[in-house]
């Protein structure tokens, strides 16, 4: 017989997060300042697993860049995902950092991080927080659907288990990093009431390039600084790193969306890399000619650019020698050399996804439409951000939003036992 939990706070509106990420810790905080029982659900042993993992590289909480520029970066979800953030911008997250006493500066590429780059003092403070408001953490819960009556089922250490709730909110994740919890294992059980679901898909990957086995050998692992991308009409500033398979890195990963969509639908996509994005055509041209044509690739590039590493190697991959000859041909490879990515790297190497639930399910308060007394918020939507503290922004602005929402429709939202 599968175990009963009774609807907890009785007298008491009592809310079920499943999902102990930042989106459902987030909405859990703010659901039980609100005075209503709230209860977090989570199929791993602890909460916020790939929250920690990506403070293991210096947690990028968010970005300092204009607000209206901030928003570009959710491209064709903007209009959906910009009404979270204006309700609860970058500024409030610092100051909600600040609140559980982490202090918080802002790195030389504008994005935001914690003194101490690390997740974990951040996760114990809230942890404190959360634990102070009365929230329940039950680990080792993962939930399985609903029962007929409409109860949430889970699998449990002990055993199944049947909780009641007023309302629901899934905070799942997407599909990526599925050894952390974000498998993408909830995309059935939401099909199965209807749920559109968009295809999951690898966002924040690296691509694939046909490199030669003689540059793989000389360039793996090395770094390309201070660049320019360039595809269709886009460009993004920052860095990205040779790899075995192909290139990664923040720079790429910005341009990601529409470089992915070609690919599908072309079956490669041509990107172009400006290795001196400071300088224009013409002062590259000049101070090319004014070195010693008997002077190597090499030479010339350090002496008259600054450029060394892999750069003389990149240049000359696939190309002829005769390419590289003159002053002007040289400077027109640097200022636009042509890559062609042939695939995104697989979902299980991607930062992120996108995919999942499609927008237009969701009411203006992010409860399913089909689904009502059901909300959804986090990487389980179909939109996408690019590195750089975008993708966590939009998960607690979001939870914030979501939780709104749930207080304000209150009446609606709850339903009977036989709802579903």
């Amino acid at each position: 017989m599968p175990q009963t939990a009774e609807q907890e706070g009785r007298g008491r509106r009592a809310v079920a997060v499943i999902g102990a990420g930042p989106a459902g810790l987030m909405a859990a905080e703010a659901l039980a300042g609100r005075g209503i029982t709230v209860t977090v659900y989570d199929a791993m042993p602890s909460p916020a697993r790939k929250f920690l993992m990506a403070g293991r590289g210096g947690l990028n909480i968010t970005h300092s860049e204009p607000l209206d520029r901030f928003l570009t970066r959710y491209g064709a979800a903007a209009p959906v995902v910009a009404p979270w953030i204006r309700r609860f911008t970058p500024d409030d997250l610092r100051a909600w950092v600040h609140g559980l006493g982490i202090e918080t500066f802002v790195g030389s590429s504008g994005r935001v991080f914690p003194v101490g780059l690390k997740a974990s003092p951040l996760l114990r403070a809230w942890l404190r927080r959360l634990d102070g408001l009365g929230v329940t953490l039950k680990a080792r819960h993962r939930w399985t659907g609903w029962t007929d009556d409409g109860a949430l089922a889970f699998d449990t250490p002990e055993g199944p288990l049947v909780v009641a709730a007023d309302a629901t909110l899934l905070a799942l994740g997407g599909a990526s990093w599925p050894r952390l919890g974000s498998d993408g294992g909830w995309a059935p059980l939401l099909a199965a009431k209807g749920i559109d679901l968009a295809p999951f898909r690898a966002a924040n990957a690296g691509f694939d390039v046909a490199w030669s086995p003689a540059f793989i050998e000389r360039a793996e692992g090395q770094p390309l600084k201070r660049i320019a991308l360039s595809f269709a009409g886009q460009t993004s500033r920052g860095e990205a790193v040779v790899t075995r398979t192909g290139l990664e890195g923040g720079a790429l990963y910005a341009l990601g969306a529409p470089l992915r969509e070609v690919i599908a639908r072309d079956g490669q996509a041509v990107l172009r890399i400006d290795l001196k994005p400071d300088l224009d055509l013409a002062a590259i041209t000049a101070r090319l000619a004014k070195a010693p044509p008997s002077e190597s690739l090499k030479n010339r590039l350090r002496k008259a650019l600054g450029l060394e590493g892999v750069v003389p190697a990149l240049l000359r991959e696939g190309v002829p020698p005769a390419d590289l000859a003159t002053p002007a041909a040289l400077a027109q490879r640097l200022k636009a050399l042509p890559i062609t990515l042939t695939a995104i790297r697989p979902m299980d190497r991607a930062i992120s996804t996108a995919g999942g639930i499609t927008l237009t399910e969701l009411d203006d308060h992010l409860m399913l439409r089909r689904l009502p007394g059901v909300f959804a918020v986090g990487e389980m939507l179909d939109w996408e951000a690019p590195t750089g503290g975008y993708l966590l922004q939009a998960c607690f602005s979001g939870a914030l939003a979501a939780a709104e929402g749930m207080a304000v429709s209150w009446p609606s939202s709850v339903q009977t036992e036989n709802a579903y």
